[in-house]
């Protein structure tokens, strides 16, 4: 990835690597055969928030408003802390606070 300006953040196991440009984030995730029953080959789609709390924030918000919330708030192994919510076409959309980018 290094002709596209990314270098390795984080790479726990040879099934997924976590890129950065310094202010963005890639996390690649190889997808377990067979795919999910839609077909889909795209696991989710990451939207970085600035703050941990707002991540908890955004989840109370989205479950007022009906959304579907896939997984609630955790914190993660490599400190980042997100949520899973699914958007009206059903694609999986992580709201995430990642300490490294978040604040850039």
């Amino acid at each position: 990835m290094d002709f596209l300006g990314f270098t390795v953040e984080w790479q726990p196991d040879p099934d997924n690597v976590y890129l950065t440009s310094g202010a963005d984030n890639l996390a690649l995730h190889r997808v377990p055969e067979p795919r999910a029953s839609s077909g889909q080959a795209l696991d989710h789609l990451g939207l970085i928030v600035r703050a941990a709390s707002d991540v908890d924030g955004w989840a109370t918000y989205l479950e007022d408003l009906g959304v579907t919330i896939v997984a609630k708030p955790k914190t993660h192994r490599d400190g980042a802390r997100s949520c899973y919510i699914k958007d009206p076409d059903g694609n999986t959309i992580q709201i995430i606070h990642h300490p490294p980018i978040s604040a850039a």
